[in-house]
């Protein structure tokens, strides 16, 4: 028996690197994946139905069972539509996997208006829409008596939660927005039995390797038969596990690369300093670090 034996998965930017594995996984644990994926550039440019339709085919050849969807999550309808296929092909829906992203890097000072929209559209806006059809259906069901007992797992980034990222401003702001919608789906939708948590990964991926200062780290080879730390395939094992239906874990968010699982908190009291009356401007000054 698979570990998701019997789960019915959506997930996002399943064509390549990170979202294929996880369908992949998924696939040989036992789930029905519906593999979404654009098929557009790093960018988010132009649109293709190969890369979806390639992993579905590869789950198929190795006895699984998969559906292709070559939607677009950051628009609302696009997101409906996955939710809807899902439920039209499988019957239900258990998991969500939001993992669909694009990168238009720049410095905030020359950053077009552009680049800003079309990260935040696909990154956060994109998590949303999924997430929003999905709790829809898993509200219904609670409400009618069948509690679901569903998982949702968000992508955020080092780059938006603990290492801000030089020329990212975008994709940074939409994956710390991530990792803050994460806790408050985990608080608003435990009561329709829909567990909430997102993952950081730091993996070998097509965005990655297109990233200034880190192409060079990714890129390196890993002798035959040693360990790949930056293998996307090492990812996969903590998602499918946050999507089983035993897992209790919600309101979480955790880096995850190669070796090594961090439990990440967030914003939290450095340093406090207190007044009995109204603030000065030289009294903050002089006592604040």
């Amino acid at each position: 028996m698979g570990a998701l034996d019997g789960r019915v998965a959506v997930i996002t930017g399943a064509g390549r690197g990170i979202g294929r594995e996880h369908a992949l996984l998924f696939a040989r644990e036992g789930a029905s994946v519906v593999v979404n994926d654009l098929g557009g550039s790093n960018a988010g440019e132009g649109a293709d139905t190969g890369p979806a339709q390639d992993v579905v085919d590869e789950i198929r050849a190795a006895g699984g069972k998969a559906v292709a969807n070559s939607g677009n999550v950051a628009l609302w309808d696009g997101a409906q539509n996955l939710v809807d296929q899902a439920l039209a092909e499988f019957g239900r829906l258990d998991v969500v996997v939001n993992n669909a992203g694009i990168l238009r890097d720049g410095f905030i000072a020359s950053l077009e208006e552009l680049q800003w929209d079309a990260v935040i559209a696909v990154h956060l806006k994109g998590h949303f829409n999924v997430l929003r059809h999905a709790a829809a259906y898993w509200k219904q069901e609670s409400k009618a008596g069948r509690q679901p007992q569903a998982a949702v797992v968000n992508t955020a980034s080092a780059s938006g939660v603990t290492l801000p990222n030089a020329g990212q401003v975008n994709y940074g702001a939409a994956k710390a927005g991530i990792a803050a919608m994460t806790l408050v789906a985990a608080e608003e939708l435990e009561r329709y039995g829909v567990r909430v948590n997102a993952i950081a990964p730091m993996a070998r991926t097509r965005l990655t390797l297109a990233t200034p200062g880190m192409g060079a780290i990714f890129a390196a080879e890993v002798p035959e038969g040693e360990f790949d730390a930056f293998s996307p395939a090492n990812i996969s094992p903590l998602v499918a596990y946050l999507a089983t239906d035993k897992c209790p874990l919600t309101g979480k968010v955790f880096a995850v690369q190669g070796g090594a699982i961090s439990e990440l908190g967030g914003w939290h009291d450095v340093k406090t300093i207190e007044t009995d009356g109204p603030w000065e401007i030289d009294d903050i000054a002089g006592r604040l670090p």
